[in-house]
This record gives structure tokens, sequence and C-alpha cells, in this order.
């Protein structure tokens, strides 16, 4: 399977990677799954906008019938920020959801997959996730001996999309430690 094949890039992200202009991907497991409706649909609007007033074109990364989103309108931003149904999808799951048609926000993992194979070589978000104890059932389903650490921790060392995070998540210790990833 080659993912590439899945990749849906609105026009305007298009043009703008064509013509040699900033794009910066946007996670949008954020909106789905760390924040609030409808405060997340502002945020969402808000972090946009930013990045536009930056002289950049904002590219809000997910998984949506069967095709690999680069790039949002906002019927699709409001599915993500109401979040119905709406998978969090790591590197892992990504066959899945696009073999199923399923819905998914993208985690940072997912979103630099992404954003690379769509030639977008900045990304940010508002912190990529760390470690945390496993509880039972409800947060490992499958035989990984690293089940508590999150893809994004590995793949932000390793991909070549240069990014920006708030922080690393380490719940079970009540931390939000500092990460300034490479690039």
């Amino acid at each position: 399977m080659n993912l590439k094949d899945y990749l849906s890039i609105t026009p305007e992200i298009q043009e703008a990677l064509a013509a040699g202009k900033p794009v910066v991907a946007l996670e949008s497991t954020i909106l789905s799954h760390g924040m609030p409706y409808p405060q997340n649909v502002e945020f969402a609007h808000k972090v946009e906008e930013i990045v536009r007033a930056e002289g950049a074109i904002p590219a809000t990364t997910a998984i949506m019938g069967g095709k690999l989103k680069v790039g949002l309108n906002a019927d699709e931003l409001l599915v993500m920020c109401k979040a119905e149904g709406v998978g969090k999808v790591s590197r892992r799951d990504v066959a899945v959801y696009l073999a199923t048609g399923m819905t998914g926000a993208t985690t940072v993992a997912t979103t630099m997959i992404i954003a690379s194979m769509a030639g977008i070589r900045f990304f940010a978000t508002g912190g990529i996730g760390g470690v945390r104890r496993l509880r039972g059932r409800e947060e490992h389903s499958g035989p990984r001996s690293d089940a508590g650490i999150s893809g994004d921790a590995g793949r932000s060392r390793s991909g070549p999309a240069h990014g920006r995070a708030a922080g690393l998540l380490l719940p079970h210790l009540g931390l939000q430690a500092r990460l300034q990833l490479p690039g």
C-alpha cells in the first residue's frame, strides 16, 4: 500500500506548496480529544488565524472517508471538533482507518507522517504524548511492551518535519515538561 495514494490535499495547500510558500501542519487530536466543544472550534480558528498572520498556510490533518486529509474545510473541522465517532489515530492505526473509512484525529506522529508525504516541512502542536502508567485494558489492547509510551515520543526525533510543541505530557506524574524538538 502506497500511502501517498490516499492523500487529499486542499487546492490552497497544493498551490502554496507548488509556489514554495510556507505551510504548517496542525494535528487534530487536540481538537477531538483534548478540548471541549465548542471551545475547540474557537481554538482551531484562532490557531489557523495565527499561522496565517505569520505568513504561512495552515494545514490541519485528519483521516476521513478513507483519505489522509491535508487541510480541512469548515464542515470537516466541525466534525473533528464535535468528536462524535472520531478516533485517535497514531501511526499504528492509519491502515485500519483508511481501510474502514472511519474518521480519525491525527496525533503528532501521524501528522508528521502525513506532512512528510505532502511535502510539508513544519508542524505545530500543543504537546506531544509522553509516558503514562497502564491501568488495565482500557489503555492497553495489544501485546506491545512499550504500550505506556506514546508513538509521538519516538517519532518526534525521527521524522523529517520540523516542529514546535508546548510540552511533553507526563500525566501520571501530573507534569507537563517543556521540550524543544530538533529543527
